[in-house]
C-alpha cells in the first residue's frame, strides 16, 4: 500500500462527471509526487493509499474533497476604476488584497464601468474522475522528506 514518505509515479487523466477532459499525463511526463504532503486534492490522496505499484483504476472525487465547494460570496462587482492603467479581459487572472490575505481572482465579466472577479477555484463545486495508472511507488530518500519535495527526474532540482 501507497503511504506517506513514498515518491509515486503516475500517468493520470482526469474529467468531470460529463466527460470533458481537464488535464492528463498520459501524452507527456507522469506525474511524480511525495505522497502524504497534500500535493494531491484530498480524496484522491486517500484513494491512492488503498493502491500499490502497477495498479490501475478509476475513481470519483467529490468536489468536497477535490477543490471545494464553490461560495457565491467570493464571486464580486468592483468598480473598474480599480484596474485604471491595466488592460483587462475575461478569463484573466491575478491575486488579489482581501481582508483575509492574498488570494486569487478571475474575471468573468467586464463593463463599461464594473468587472465581476470570482475567488473559487476554477474547478470548484466539480465533482472529479481521475482515471490513473501507478507506475513507480519507491521509499523518499531523507532529503526529500526533510525538504516536502522529491528531488531529481520529475522533482525539483535545487
Amino acid at each position: 500500500m501507497i503511504k506517506k514518505d513514498q515518491v509515486v509515479t503516475m500517468h493520470y487523466t482526469v474529467s468531470t462527471n460529463d466527460s470533458v477532459e481537464i488535464d492528463s499525463s498520459k501524452n507527456g511526463k507522469p506525474l511524480v509526487f511525495l505522497h502524504g504532503y497534500g500535493y494531491l486534492v484530498p480524496g484522491l490522496e486517500e484513494v491512492l493509499a488503498e493502491k500499490r505499484n502497477g495498479d490501475t483504476f478509476t475513481t470519483k472525487v467529490l468536489a468536497e474533497k477535490a477543490y471545494g465547494e464553490r461560495f457565491d460570496n467570493l464571486v464580486q462587482t468592483v468598480p473598474l476604476a480599480m484596474f485604471e492603467g491595466m488592460e483587462v479581459d475575461v478569463g484573466m487572472s491575478f491575486r488579489a488584497t482581501t481582508d483575509d490575505g492574498e488570494q486569487s481572482v478571475v474575471i468573468i465579466d467586464v463593463s463599461d464601468d464594473e468587472i465581476v472577479v470570482d475567488g473559487n477555484h476554477p474547478l470548484a463545486g466539480i465533482d472529479l474522475i481521475f482515471e490513473v495508472e501507478i507506475l513507480d511507488v519507491r521509499d523518499a530518500t531523507q532529503d526529500e522528506i526533510d525538504s516536502g519535495h522529491i528531488h531529481g527526474d520529475g522533482g525539483s532540482h535545487h
